[in-house]
């Protein structure tokens, strides 16, 4: 083992998105012509700092980046329409850092109002002892059988990034725990965000998981069969964890591929009590509660950014007849309860339905 090397990495910033990495099975690089693949680590050089001036660590911590520091990071495809999308480059020349918690991909596009990204260099993939390259999927949970009697699961859907879920999902956990419920939580689908991870457990959430627990730095361009696997994975974990309740946040819009395709698969679709749908506007609330009708899915109603205008609010209510719930509303106990009960009495009705 290269006692400088190890130095080296000791000191190096690691990613959020490395987490679950055991950082002592990193004892070597490769440096030669490869071509990266999406979950491999990489030791990179700061170029330039761009939008992203902070990195994410695995506590969920921002610490700041200074031109010539060496990050752990890896490689992965971004989707963020109000940032931006990048996908895993074909060499390990120059690329940018796309997101805060850690992931270094070839940019395909950027809002107008983003400053250009952070300009890193791949100094070499992390091996392990045998040489074989590093890779997020060498250290995921794995599928687990599910238990008989399953809590009861939430869902936070929105019309795009930005919408309103994460702060209505850690919402939602506070005001179960503060009716003293047992919560457990994921970020099934989206890309490795420390700050979204960490405002759950901040909110009373045990356990916690998203989609890197399965083995993905990132749920953007993953094929069907993996998305059936990161469902399984954190589902099957979710469900035996003992809680009354599982709240997961869905990333991004339901016109996203992979979102589109998590509502259409009965392996996830299956497990739902409810739905909120989280909006910025009446239309776009409206739009969504009329797609999971249409599909029979049972969204109970919706929140987010459009709960900060009254009118709004009162022309999602007329326009949907479902709640509107206020963002803030969630926290609260009573409110909490509400929808509790409403994701029993829908269960109830869901087994007398199968039962015939």
């Amino acid at each position: 083992m290269d006692k400088l090397f190890t130095d080296r990495l000791k000191r190096a910033k690691w990613a959020y998105t490395t987490r679950r990495v055991d950082r002592q099975k990193a004892v070597g690089m490769l440096t030669d012509l490869l071509i990266p693949r999406a979950g491999d680590l990489v030791l990179a050089r700061v170029e330039s700092i761009g939008h992203h001036r902070r990195l994410e660590l695995t506590t969920s911590r921002r610490a700041e980046m200074f031109e010539g520091d060496e990050i752990v990071v890896a490689f992965g495809n971004r989707y963020a329409p109000d940032q931006f999308e990048g996908i895993v480059p074909e060499s390990l020349e120059s690329c940018r850092l796309v997101a805060a918690g850690g992931v270094a991909a070839r940019i395909l596009n950027r809002h107008r109002r983003m400053k250009r990204p952070t300009k890193i260099l791949p100094l070499g993939l992390l091996a392990d002892a045998d040489g074989n390259r590093i890779n997020l999927h060498d250290f995921r949970m794995h599928q687990t059988e599910g238990v008989t009697e399953k809590p009861l699961t939430l869902a936070v859907a929105g019309t795009s990034m930005n919408s309103g879920k994460t702060t209505a999902c850690a919402n939602l956990v506070k005001g179960m725990v503060r009716r003293r419920l047992k919560v457990a939580a994921a970020k099934l689908t989206g890309t490795g965000a420390g700050a979204d991870y960490r405002i759950l457990v901040d909110a009373g959430a045990e356990p916690v998981y998203d989609f890197i627990d399965a083995g993905y730095v990132s749920t953007y361009r993953i094929g069907d069969d993996a998305l059936h696997d990161v469902v399984k994975v954190l589902c099957g974990h979710l469900e035996k964890s003992g809680v009354n309740i599982v709240i997961m946040e869905i990333a991004d819009g339901l016109l996203q591929r992979e979102t589109a395709k998590l509502f259409n698969m009965s392996e996830f679709t299956s497990r739902l009590n409810g739905i909120i749908f989280a909006a910025n506007d009446a239309l776009g609330a409206q739009s969504g509660v009329s797609r999971f009708t249409s599909c029979g899915l049972p969204v109970i109603g919706s929140t987010g950014v459009l709960t900060s205008s009254p009118l709004a609010t009162r022309e999602t209510e007329a326009t949907t007849g479902l709640p509107v719930y206020q963002t803030d509303s969630l926290r609260r106990a009573l409110v909490a309860g509400m929808i509790y009960n409403c994701l029993n009495n829908r269960r109830r009705h869901q087994l007398r339905q199968a039962n015939g």
